[in-house]
Formats: C-alpha cells, structure tokens, sequence
C-alpha cells in the first residue's frame, strides 16, 4: 500500500544563521550572507569571496570537544542540521529506531581534512597522519554520524551527485517512505569546501565570479543579464520525512506533504547542462507525473540558480518548456543569499520550500536587475519577498555529470 509522505521537522546551517529560526527572516527581509573569504590568504585567487557560516558551535548540541574533533566541518554541519530537524519533528527515536533511516549526503566530503592531513604528511611523514583521516574525508560519513548520535538504525546511505545530492537524498528517502519500508527518515545535505584547493578548483574550471571582490553582496546575480559566474557557500539543510499516519497519531505539525520526486541524467557533459534544459524539463514532468498535478497548480518554484550563464540560461528553458510563459508561477533562486552549497544546496532548498509552503511567503532573487534577452522572460520574484497562496511548490537541483533532481511539496490537506 503506498504511503502519504509529509516533513514534521526542518534543520539548517548556512551563511544566514546556525538554525531555521535564525536564518529563515533575513533570508525574507533580502540579506546575504556572502562576504570576503578571512579564513586564508585569497590574495593569489581570481575569486576571494563565499558565503560562509558564522559563529558555528557544535558545542550548542552537546558534542563533545573529542568527539567534534573526529568531524570534518560538513559532518558537524550535517549532524546539527539533523537534530534541528528531529527535535522540530518531536519524534522519540529511542521508541521506534529501526524504523527511522538516515541519508544525508554531501558532493565532495572533508575536503579540508584532505588538505590538512596532506601538509602533515609532506612535513611529518605518514606516521604523523590522523587515524581518523579516511572517515572524516569521506562523503558518507555524515550518514553515519548523523546515524550514530541520534541513534536511527534504519535505512542508512548517502548520495553522491555533486549540487544534487542533497535533493536526491530526500528524494530517495521519500520513495523509501512512500512503499512503507520506514516510518521517518531524517534526509537532506551537508557542505564545506571553502578551502585553498576548494576554492582554486572552482577558479580554475572557470565557474566562480570573480568581478565582485569589493561588493561580494552583488556577486551572485541569478538569471541577470550581468550574472559571471556562481559564489561558493557552505552548510548542511535537513528534513524529518515521515508517514502521514504516524505524524498524525503523533499530533505533529506538518510543514507540507511531499508528493512528488524526478531524477534524470542529461547524458551530455560532464560539467554544462543539455542544450535547453532537456533532462532538467524530464525531470520536472517526471516529478509532476508523481504528483498528479499540472503545471498550473504549481505556485513557485525554487529555481537551482546559479548565477552562471549555461545553468541560468538552460534552467530557464527548462522550466519554460514545462510551464509555457506563465508568468503567474513565482520562480526565485536563494542563492545570491546563500551562495551555491553544492551537495548541500538541494538540502537547504527542501528546508526554505518546506517553509515557503507553511508560511505562504516566497524569498527573493537578490541582484536580479536586468533581464537576459537570450532565455525567457519568467517571473523571478527580484528582490523583495512576496506572500501568496501557495497550493504546491517545487524545487530544482543540477549537478555536475549531468544529475537533475526535482522534488514536490504541496500544502498538507488530511
């Protein structure tokens, strides 16, 4: 029998504050989090800037200084995201553990762990190396982490798809619930990489805007005709996905009801999206097949908008060839607040969707000021946050190799 999905908690670290309450009303009043990057010297790097978290402490969820020493900075990210997210649910895991999975991922993993444990070697020799260098770099570990200290037994894996992780994570934990083979799984993800070789990577593969070092608040420009490129940022985004009928004998409250889930593959290039936006457009139907809704009853989209020239452009014609030239739909890119997460990006967007369903407002595109005449012209919420009613809503995910990742909320009715 096919279950009904609905999100009971929501969890988020990001340039805009450590937790959802923190972030969610500068995100509205149109802030950003986007500043010079201090924590090394940028000097020699053509971009100097990202969207960094401030003032992290994970100390405030009662980790140990031990045990946080045996955490990457994604994992620290993921794991207080994640209880965020179960202590907003409300849900006793202790009473039902192995009914409750984990997939929280991330597209790159410890990168700074690499570095760190690199530099030792090359000074110090091998013998100097951390025993716990390999499970802090990998990707999975946040999974595992996130496993560990909240004591889920159920379900428990991650995804690696680069920017799309985080949305296939919830994505696949919504196919999980929806045939009955967990009660909740907490699912999102979780990013750090503003690092030297981070940082330099980005800049070499030509991707990065590096014309805004003195004004980073206007660098990241989605679906601006001046957009140069995306800003990087960190943070981890998590949901606590749940069958309905256990929210409901619970008493919780519900976000929204996620109804539908699209992933594809452009098969194309491993770093530019298909001509037009094909395998994103596939993905949206695909979503909206599951969901049982026409484009029409779609309110607003949370666009994955990058701030780059072939993203912005095939995303738009992406959603174009779905919609048409509805201009009704809201369509808004968060990541001229919040930088590009990468892996974690899609996981903080299910958090910010999650909310605009619940509240019914809708955060703005920051620095969109003049439309590209190469792609169509769509209604992208510039600059100020809007309230409407909103029925359903979807979110957007691109990674590089080609991954496309759509999920659906709409508002809950029993």
């Amino acid at each position: 029998m096919t279950k009904r999905v609905v999100i009971t908690g929501v969890g988020t670290v990001n340039a805009l504050g450590n937790s959802t309450a923190e972030a969610w009303p500068r995100l509205l009043a149109g802030e950003t989090g986007i500043v010079k990057v201090t924590d090394f010297d940028v000097s020699p790097f053509k971009a100097q800037i990202a969207a960094t978290v401030k003032d992290f402490d994970i100390g405030r969820w009662n980790v140990e200084k031990k045990e946080a020493k045996r955490m990457a900075r994604f994992m620290q990210f993921a794991l207080a995201a994640s209880l965020e997210a179960v202590q907003d649910s409300g849900f006793d895991i202790k009473s039902d553990p192995e009914n409750v999975g984990v997939i929280v991922s991330s597209g790159i993993g410890g990168l700074e762990k690499i570095e760190e444990e690199e530099t030792k070697l090359l000074r110090e020799g091998p013998a100097r190396l951390s025993p716990f260098l390999v499970p802090m770099m990998i990707a999975d570990s946040a999974t595992g982490m996130v496993s560990i200290q909240t004591g889920a037994k159920g379900v428990n894996f991650s995804v690696v798809s680069a920017c799309a992780s985080g949305t296939h994570s919830i994505g696949e934990a919504f196919t999980w619930l929806k045939c009955g083979k967990a009660r909740a799984i907490i699912a999102g993800g979780a990013e750090s990489c503003i690092t030297p070789l981070g940082l330099g990577g980005f800049c070499a593969a030509r991707t990065l805007c590096a014309d805004h070092n003195d004004n980073p608040q206007e660098a990241c420009r989605p679906f601006d005709a001046h957009r140069s490129g995306f800003v990087m940022g960190e943070g981890a985004g998590v949901l606590f996905l749940e069958e309905m009928e256990s929210a409901l004998q619970r008493g919780a409250k519900i976000y929204a009801e996620m109804v539908g889930y699209g992933a594809t593959g452009d098969a194309y290039h491993i770093t530019s999206p298909a001509p037009n936006g094909e395998g994103g457009a596939r993905a949206i139907r695909m979503a909206l097949q599951e969901a049982g809704l026409a484009p029409a009853e779609i309110d607003y989209i949370n666009a994955h908008g990058t701030s780059t020239a072939l993203n912005d452009k095939c995303e738009s014609q992406a959603i174009a060839s779905v919609f048409g030239g509805d201009t009704t739909v809201n369509i808004s890119s968060t990541k001229g607040a919040l930088g590009h997460c990468l892996g974690a990006a899609g996981g903080i967007e299910a958090v910010v969707l999650a909310k605009t369903v619940e509240t019914e407002l809708i955060p703005p595109t920051l620095n969109y000021q003049t439309p590209d005449p190469n792609f169509p012209q769509l209604n992208f919420t510039p600059n100020q946050s809007v309230r409407r009613t909103i029925r359903a809503a979807l979110s957007t995910s691109f990674g590089f190799g080609g991954h496309n990742a759509i999920i659906v909320f709409k508002k809950f009715k029993q």
